[in-house]
């Protein structure tokens, strides 16, 4: 007896795949962001308090006759004027650019320097790094009052050695010729804590294997550290630099206390300036001017470091 099949339907489209559940994952993507957002959110708030807001009150009031007891006046672009012809403000800029030129790039050395000695086989390297990083996180205040102890043309430590190698003392901070140095000698001083602790941090994350298979090549130390190690530390300088050259345009407690700005306005600051014009003269409209120029000049300098690392340091 013959058996017939029942028949094929060849019509018939073949049973796709279920699909992943989209929306599930879509929802948790979302709940993801919020989240994100939520933990986010007291930073934004913080910097849109205290930074965004006062930025534009700055930028504003720039343009207006402005001394806290009457409102402010529409002066339009007087108060830029007035900065940039002001012979002591100039002045400021100037030493500002010199105290920058001078104290960050030294530092910049000298931290790795430090750093690379640390980051070897030495004995103590926590008292070390320790030393190195106190003045770091030590009292502006408390630094200027022993370094003026340092300097001190009667008593002071500075003077002592020199009189002991038969060098004649010197007025540091009273002298047009050598005040300007001091301060950049302590502003030397106290910066390579930190630059030294990101220099550290940085070689200790560079890949081992790389400096394995350059000795195995046959390349010296020397060799190593300027074909491997400089470059791979291009993030970690090109961050070390920007934040080096903001901290030395805001150079005041060091002034203020060492020095008044002076003698003769040699060891003023920009920031020096716009403190006198506002707290000391009142005039707030002229000090805000004067701050958004520095805030102009820190862009500048941080854009042109940008371009000469190549963009996006972070690529490297």
């Amino acid at each position: 007896m013959a058996v017939v099949s029942a028949p094929h339907d060849v019509s018939a489209p073949p049973t796709a795949p279920p699909r992943p559940a989209a929306p599930k994952r879509g929802r948790a993507g979302a709940a993801r962001r919020r989240a994100g957002m939520l933990m986010l959110a007291p930073a934004v708030l913080h910097a849109l308090i205290w930074i965004g807001i006062p930025l534009v009150a700055a930028f504003v009031l720039s343009f207006t006759n402005y001394d806290v007891l009457t409102p402010p006046r529409f002066n339009g672009i007087q108060n830029y004027v007035d900065a940039l012809t002001d012979p002591v403000f100039r002045r400021g800029m100037l030493n500002t650019l010199v105290y920058a030129f001078f104290t960050v790039p030294v530092a910049m050395g000298i931290a790795l320097l430090i750093a690379l000695m640390l980051d070897t086989q030495l004995r103590a390297r926590a008292l070390f790094r320790t030393a190195v990083f106190i003045p770091q996180v030590t009292a502006t205040i408390a630094v200027a009052l022993v370094w003026l102890w340092i300097y001190d043309p009667r008593n002071g430590l500075l003077n002592a050695v020199l009189a002991f190698f038969g060098i004649p003392a010197q007025n540091w901070l009273s002298s047009t010729t050598w005040a300007m140095p001091a301060i950049i000698v302590v502003g030397i001083w106290q910066g390579v804590g930190l630059k030294m602790l990101i220099y550290l941090a940085a070689l200790q994350s560079l890949p081992k294997d790389v400096y394995e298979a350059a000795s195995v090549d046959g390349a010296s130390k020397t060799r190593q550290f300027f074909s491997i190690t400089l470059p791979l530390l291009k993030p970690a300088t090109f961050f070390v630099f920007v934040t080096s050259v903001i901290s030395a345009f805001q150079a005041f407690d060091l002034i203020y206390i060492l020095t008044d700005g002076g003698p003769a306005n040699t060891t003023t600051m920009m920031t020096y300036e716009i403190y006198k014009s506002a707290f000391r003269e009142f005039r707030l409209g002229y000090a805000c001017a004067q701050s958004i120029i520095l805030f102009v000049f820190l862009l500048l300098l941080t854009l042109a470091n940008r371009r000469l690392n190549g963009g996006d340091s972070g690529r490297h």
